[in-house]
């Protein structure tokens, strides 16, 4: 049915489906909302996008967005620079953030090793990561990709990798949700709780 719409409107819709999780329908719905908005609103938009576009970039020490050479976890100097968290991608850090449990630096690798998908490790910041780790003063790496086929490869390929360095590789938990069931939780879940499971 998008013959029906104008030109300009159809292109619109066709990149709103273009992002990720927006349909036809939700990206008619985005459409119209956009039009009937104060221009000054959808021109905010525009200008917000076009901003994030040409001033966000990779932090120069652990690849985390920032808006300048350094995002503000590395520009922390409080935090502890013995404690060096590595994660996929650079939402996982806001998701560690929230947390508020963490206080060391981060590393960003940008991806996952996944041979299906022609993904290797020269593909990811591993090299940098290695520099930062050869300087001495991170004497311990936790572990926090994805718990997936690809997260865990990715973990077990960087702790061979770190250890000869003597640095401390650790990996975060796996298990049961709070406020979970057991009933509803599979084998492998189940299994990486089981054998996370401490003293209390």
């Amino acid at each position: 049915m998008q013959y029906l719409f104008p030109p300009s409107l159809t292109n619109l819709i066709n990149q709103l489906v273009r992002l990720p999780g927006i349909g036809p329908k939700s990206a008619q719905r985005l459409a119209f909302h956009l039009l009937r908005a104060k221009e000054e609103d959808a021109g905010g938009l525009a200008r917000a996008i076009l901003e994030a576009r040409s001033k966000v970039r990779r932090c120069s020490v652990c690849g985390n967005l920032s808006d300048g050479e350094t995002c503000a976890v590395c520009a922390d100097e409080s935090r502890d620079a013995e404690l060096l968290c590595v994660v996929e991608e650079a939402r996982d850090v806001i998701s560690m953030e929230r947390m508020r449990g963490f206080g060391g630096y981060y590393h960003v690798l940008h991806g996952a090793i996944s041979p299906m998908e022609g993904i290797g490790p020269e593909r990811l910041t591993i090299g940098p990561l290695m520099e930062r780790l050869k300087e001495g003063r991170v004497k311990e790496v936790v572990m926090a990709t994805n718990p997936n086929v690809e997260g865990e490869t990715t973990s077990l390929y960087l702790a061979k990798l770190i250890k000869p360095l003597g640095v401390r590789v650790t990996r975060i938990a796996h298990g049961v949700p709070v406020g979970g069931d057991l009933e509803y939780a599979d084998e492998a879940t189940l299994a990486f709780a089981f054998s996370g499971r401490k003293e209390i």
